[in-house]
C-alpha cells in the first residue's frame, strides 16, 4: 500500500487555509497602499479639524497677548476701564491690562484747533461768520478757538458731546462779545479786548461744565465788513490809523531826542545863573567891603576923602566926555583934540547930537 503524501507549503492550512494566507496579504496590501495615497476620506477629516484647532488656539493666544498690554507716547494720555472703573494714565510707555476686563481709550494731549466762522479751505461760513455789532452795523468775523484735554477722565465721560459743547459755547460768548462792540472797534482797534474777553468767559464756562477741556486760547482771524465797498472804507480807515499811529511814534521819538538835550541845556543855564549869581554876590560884598571902608575914613577926615572921591570920579568920567565950545564966530573947538574929519564947521551941537 502506498504511503500517503503529508507534505504541504507553510502557508498553507488543512481545510482551505492557503486561501485565508492569501486573503491577510491583500488585507495589509491594501492597507499599505491606503497609508502611501493618503487614507481614507474620515482619516484626512481628523486631520484637518485638527490643524484648524491648532490654528484657532494660536491666533487665540496672539490675541490675549496682545490685549495684556499697551503703550503711550509723549502726546498721548489714556484712560483705563476697569469693569465700569475709570482712572486716568499719562506716563508714557508700556502699560499692562487685563484683557477681557480692562478697556483703555486714548487721546492726545497736543493743543488743536476749531475754526469758527471759515472752514478748513478758507471759505467763509456764513452762518457762523456773520454778526450784529453795537451800532447795527453787519460784520464777518472768522475765530480760532485752541484747546487741548486737561481730565482725561472727564473727557473719556463727555467724548461723545465734549466738541460740540465746546463749539456752542464759542459760537454763544463770541456773539455776546461781538454784539457790545461797534464795527470800528471789531475790525481795527478792539480785536486784542475782544478775545481776551471771550477767551475769560470761554474759560469759566468751560470750567464749570467739566467736560475734561480747556480753552488755551481765542484769536481773530480775520474781521471785515460784508460787502467790498464798505469793506474798502474800512481799510481806508485802518490806513488812516497807521499812518497816525506812525506819526505818533515819530513824535514821541523826537520827543525823546528833544527832551535830554532841552534837560541838558536847561541845566547848563541853571548852573551859568548860580554862576552869575555867585560873582554878583562877591561884587557886592566887595563894593559893600569897600563902602564901609570909604566911610570907615570919610568920618575921620570928610574934607579929604570928598574930596579924594570927587577926583576920582572924575577920573572915570572925563576920559569919555567929548566937549564942544561953539564961539561967536560959528567955529567949534573940541577939547580934548580930536579928528574933524566927521565934523563940519556950520552944523550946530543939537545937528551933531542928532548925528
Amino acid at each position: 500500500m502506498a504511503e500517503e503524501n503529508n507534505w504541504r507549503p507553510i502557508d498553507e492550512e488543512p481545510n482551505g487555509g492557503k486561501k485565508k494566507g492569501a486573503d491577510k496579504a491583500a488585507k495589509k496590501a491594501s492597507k499599505k497602499a491606503a497609508k502611501t495615497e493618503g487614507g481614507s476620506p474620515m482619516d484626512g477629516l481628523k486631520k484637518f479639524g485638527k490643524g484648524v484647532l491648532i490654528a484657532f488656539c494660536v491666533i487665540f493666544v496672539l490675541i490675549f497677548v496682545s490685549s495684556c498690554w499697551f503703550t503711550l507716547s509723549v502726546n498721548e494720555v489714556a484712560v483705563l476701564n476697569t469693569l465700569g472703573k475709570i482712572e486716568s494714565v499719562t506716563t508714557p510707555g508700556v502699560h499692562l491690562k487685563i484683557p477681557f476686563i480692562q478697556g483703555y481709550y486714548k487721546m492726545t494731549k497736543e493743543i488743536q484747533g476749531m475754526r469758527i466762522g471759515y472752514n478748513e479751505n478758507d471759505e467763509t461760513v456764513a452762518e457762523e461768520a456773520e454778526m450784529i455789532t453795537a451800532d447795527f452795523n453787519f460784520v464777518n468775523v472768522d475765530f480760532y478757538i485752541e484747546y487741548q484735554v486737561s481730565d482725561p477722565v472727564q473727557y473719556y465721560i463727555h467724548r461723545d458731546t465734549a466738541y460740540e459743547i465746546l463749539r456752542n459755547l464759542a459760537q454763544s460768548y463770541i456773539r455776546d462779545t461781538v454784539g457790545v462792540y461797534n464795527v470800528d472797534d471789531v475790525i481795527t482797534t478792539g480785536r486784542s479786548e475782544i478775545q481776551s474777553t471771550i477767551k475769560e468767559k470761554l474759560t469759566m464756562r468751560i470750567e464749570d461744565e467739566d467736560i475734561g477741556l480747556s480753552v488755551t486760547n481765542v484769536t481773530i482771524q480775520d474781521a471785515e465788513p460784508p460787502t467790498a465797498e464798505v469793506m474798502e472804507a474800512f481799510r481806508a480807515v485802518e490806513d488812516a490809523k497807521q499812518s497816525m499811529d506812525t506819526k505818533v511814534n515819530q513824535a514821541n521819538e523826537y520827543k525823546s531826542k528833544q527832551i535830554p538835550a532841552a534837560n541838558a541845556e536847561a541845566d547848563k543855564l541853571i548852573q551859568d545863573a548860580e554862576a552869575f549869581k555867585q560873582e554878583r554876590i562877591s561884587e557886592a560884598t566887595g563894593q559893600v567891603a569897600r563902602f564901609n571902608d570909604m566911610y570907615a575914613e570919610y568920618q575921620k577926615y570928610p574934607l579929604i576923602t570928598k574930596k579924594r572921591m570927587f577926583y576920582e570920579t572924575m577920573e572915570d568920567v572925563l576920559p569919555d566926555l567929548k566937549v564942544i565950545i561953539n564961539s561967536d564966530e560959528g567955529v567949534q573947538t573940541m577939547l580934548p583934540l580930536e579928528s574933524f574929519g566927521d565934523v563940519t564947521v556950520n552944523e550946530t551941537p543939537a545937528q551933531q547930537e542928532e548925528e
